[in-house]
């Protein structure tokens, strides 16, 4: 074993070793048998690119391998990363690999290094002791993830904490191993206890329960060293005595255990407290932030990729636990920061109103980057993968539907809701909802609600919002989930039953009675269902070219729907969902990505959680949207991550002149406010209200908005078009000279859109990223929905779409005259930011508009 580990120490770097130790190393080991050379790690030449500065060069025969092997090896951190793992090597190179070096038991995937095999020097230069990852941790890391660990080490320098907000997939999980490994002084090799490890207290993490699984395999992959236990169920007391002992560095808890454990966890002096799924410390006022708050230590690390998601008082809570005071006082984050920046948002705020909106999204862009690392998958892999396309279709609903939806709108629970603000009947000078119609004894909902108190609630008429907004959303997605459900108890089915029998009206024997349908044909019939009718002719489009989907929805009865109208198309499909037991779901996974014969997987959206990577599906159907944004794009990125090699397609179903075009619309709205606080990003000001403000509720907030009828109107498309051309597109030269995948056109002519049931579509990112072009009913529109702009196997590229520069000036529109101008302008830019070429032009990719604009903005007034 001494043998061995001399060897290991011969491979190190020269420049980890003393001369003296590293002579004496060296010629110890020239009486063994000399091993062969290491090979060089596959690589994709965009990696290549990325490492010029390391001198790492490799041999143009591994260039024709994409970085499937590495990537998918080094970043499966929150997602179950020991599946998926390919193996690139020829039959006849096997017997031709090196002895592998490493913990025992990690197979030889784990060594197709992305990096040179050195540590990764955190510390600074002349730092005593020398702070690095590993030399075992940091080979298999990628640049950006690198990058991700020296800033979680600055934070931990600083003694203060801060937010890795990397989208999901991106190894958020691994890079908090590197850097924990690097702070501890682990070597990864020896395993011995460092003087390092022996000064620090131990670490805690806090993580949804559904993932404490996949943090203690990621310790056991990537640094076995550690001593990792799990604080959860029935063992707690036998952990706590082992962690009062010192016999534990790394702690594992759930969200729900740190609540009601909080006091006990928080009397120990931890070193560093990491929260995963940060975003779940939102609330301000739930048990779980107080229990957070209290931790004994400044040195708290959020995980997150939706560091907002509703609202930017949950900005300020997830800033607040992390870096307490960086954002200020509560009373000044909203008068400073929220305020403004919703105000300055609407569509026909004042220029003043932007123009300070402006200001202050510039400092607290400013301000958070000192806190937070955020760094999209376009940013940082995009050039490993196809791209993504979000595609927002408004689909008929079917007659019954429009129907069943207008008499939901005229009971009297909803109008009471609608009217609530008028002046009540009895001549009293109160509002309806204060005097007379507070209660509804009268309508099926409220009655069931209060049936154990028949004066009301506190809360009436305000507490029948939510059952009244479930009822529409189940309306406008199948008339089926209306219908008393035989698994609820008697009372609320009888209830149920008065309540489909007073909204189907005379319509009520075409949809077969008031009781839940048990009849196959019906069930998975699509005549009654807009959505279905839809999914119906582009599924079979789909499928018909080779392409596997995923179709998400919220609602398992939904789930069963269309489960059924799958066996009847005779559809090979898999589903998940929360009955779905724990150990079998990643079989299910397997089974898919390796099937060819599986065409469809059916998942509920709430039973997802992470590990689910569905790389070998490349459309993504989500059947009903989501109020909180951020849980359709997860659905998205089931698909959408590391080892996808097509361009994956993403189809938003919404019912048009429903409730559910209020709901996209109020996603949009939280989107752009997200990108505007958090990334200081320029957005088309579509809407006239205001988050939390009675006075401009506009469109978009307030009860009359919610149950208003829009089925006279196109009221998404009216908002997008009327704002179309309002936005500035720039973009930079190196933006230009990327590959950009276009829609090839089909030779025969395709079926519109009416023909498939849909009214109107348009691509979400050409909404929440600037306001671009909308499609409407079009052929060239059905081309795109259909998927026939690209072959069987990938998209085609075709002629690079020029994008004309509008500039704010004269002296931009000069700037940008032609393209000989452009080129030298933009040496010109890199040479003003102290770049080579190469290097400005990574930058050019990763910087945010802001930053771009202010580069541009600094040399214009140099130059002048």
């Amino acid at each position: 074993m001494s043998l061995l580990h001399t060897f290991k120490e011969t491979l190190k770097p020269c420049g980890t070793l003393s001369s003296s130790l590293s002579s004496s190393r060296i010629s110890s080991t020239q009486e063994l048998e000399q091993p062969p050379t290491r090979k060089p790690p596959k690589s994709s030449l965009s990696q290549q690119l990325l490492r010029l500065d390391d001198s790492y060069f490799l041999s143009l025969k591994h260039e024709s391998k994409a970085a499937e092997t590495q990537v998918e090896d080094s970043n499966c951190g929150e997602d179950d990363h020991k599946r998926n793992i390919k193996f690139e090597e020829e039959e006849d190179e096997e017997d031709e690999k090196p002895t592998e070096f490493g913990r025992p038991g990690l197979s030889r995937a784990e060594f197709d290094y992305t990096g040179p095999y050195e540590p990764l020097v955190l510390s600074s230069i002349g730092e005593i002791p020398i702070i690095q990852v590993p030399a075992s941790i940091n080979c298999r890391l990628l640049e950006y993830q690198r990058e991700g660990v020296k800033f979680l080490y600055n934070l931990y320098k600083n003694n203060y904490g801060g937010i890795l907000g990397d989208d999901m997939g991106l190894g958020k999980t691994i890079q908090t191993i590197a850097f924990l490994a690097g702070v501890y002084g682990k070597d990864g090799d020896s395993g011995d206890t460092s003087i390092l490890e022996s000064e620090k207290g131990p670490v805690l993490i806090i993580c949804p329960s559904s993932v404490i699984h996949n943090w203690e395999s990621e310790f056991s992959r990537w640094a076995s060293f550690f001593k990792v236990s799990v604080y959860h169920g029935a063992n707690r007391d036998m952990i706590l005595e082992k962690l009062n002992a010192g016999g534990v560095e790394v702690l594992v808890t759930s969200f729900d255990t740190f609540r009601i454990q909080g006091p006990v966890l928080s009397g120990i002096n931890w070193e560093i407290v990491i929260a995963d799924e940060a975003h779940r410390l939102k609330n301000e006022k739930s048990k779980l932030y107080e229990a957070c708050l209290v931790i004994k230590t400044k040195k708290r690390i959020g995980l997150t990729g939706t560091v907002m998601q509703n609202k930017m008082s949950e900005l300020f809570n997830l800033f607040e636990w992390v870096a307490p005071g960086s954002l200020g006082t509560r009373e000044h984050f909203r008068e400073f920061y929220d305020e403004p920046l919703k105000q300055g948002q609407r569509a026909t705020a004042p220029v003043r109103f932007v123009q300070i909106a402006d200001k202050r999204k510039q400092h607290l862009v400013s301000v958070l980057r000192k806190y937070m690392l955020r760094r999209t998958k376009e940013e940082t892999i995009g050039h490993l993968m196809m791209g993504k396309e979000d595609n927002v279709v408004f689909c008929q609903m079917s007659e019954v539907q429009k129907r069943v939806y207008q008499r939901m709108l005229q009971l009297p629970e909803i109008q009471c809701l609608v009217n609530k603000d008028n002046p009540c009947a009895c001549g009293s000078p109160l509002k309806q909802s204060q005097c007379c119609r507070r209660i509804v004894p009268e309508g099926t909902i409220w009655s069931y609600l209060h049936r154990d108190n028949h004066d009301g609630c506190d809360s009436c008429p305000f507490c029948l919002v939510l059952p009244c907004l479930l009822k529409l959303q189940q309306i406008s997605n199948h008339l089926e989930l209306i219908k008393p459900n035989p698994k609820d108890e008697p009372e609320k089915q009888k209830k149920d039953a008065e309540f489909v029998s007073a909204v189907f009206g005379t319509d009520i024997d075409l949809v077969g009675g008031v009781s839940a349908s048990e009849s196959f044909m019906d069930l998975s019939d699509v005549k009654h269902c807009g959505k279905m009718r839809a999914l119906e002719k582009l599924m079979a489009s789909w499928l018909s070219k080779g392409d596997k989907i995923l179709l998400f929805s919220y609602s398992v009865r939904m789930l069963d729907i269309l489960e059924k109208f799958l066996i009847r198309k005779g559809y090979s499909f898999a589903r998940l969902d929360g009955s779905t037991p724990t150990n079998l779901r990643q079989s299910l996974v397997d089974d898919f990505n390796a099937s060819p014969s599986k065409q469809v997987f059916l998942i509920s959206t709430r039973a997802g959680g992470l590990g689910l990577n569905l790389v070998s599906a490349n459309r993504v159907v989500i059947f009903d949207p989501n109020w909180n944004p951020s849980h359709d794009l997860q659905a998205q990125d089931r698909s959408f991550r590391y080892g996808q090699k097509r361009h994956v397609v993403v189809f938003r179903l919404l019912a048009a002149g429903s409730l559910e075009e209020l709901v996209y619309t109020r996603q949009v709205y939280k989107q752009q406010l997200s990108n505007i606080a958090v990334a200081g990003k320029m957005e088309t000001r579509y809407f006239e209200g205001v988050q939390d403000c009675k006075e401009f509720q506009g469109e978009l907030f307030g009860i009359s908005n919610l149950f208003r009828d829009l089925s006279d109107k196109l009221f998404t498309s009216e908002i997008v078009e009327s704002h179309k051309d309002s936005n500035i597109h720039e973009i930079s030269e190196a933006e230009e000279d990327e590959e950009v995948f276009c829609f090839s056109k089909p030779e025969i002519e395709e079926p519109t859109l009416r023909d498939l049931g849909i009214v109107y579509a348009h691509r979400n990112e050409d909404i929440i990223n600037g306001g671009g072009t909308t499609t409407s009913t079009s052929t060239s529109t059905s081309q795109r929905l259909n998927g026939d702009g690209n072959s069987s196997e990938n998209l085609q590229c075709v002629e690079r779409r020029k994008k004309k520069i509008k500039s704010c000036s004269e002296e931009k529109d000069m700037f940008f005259s032609n393209r000989e101008q452009k080129r030298e302008k933009y040496k010109m830019l890199a040479a003003f930011k102290g770049m080579a070429i190469l290097e400005f032009s990574r930058w050019i990719l990763s910087a945010s508009p802001f930053d771009r604009e202010m580069l541009l903005q600094d040399f214009l007034e140099r130059v002048n």
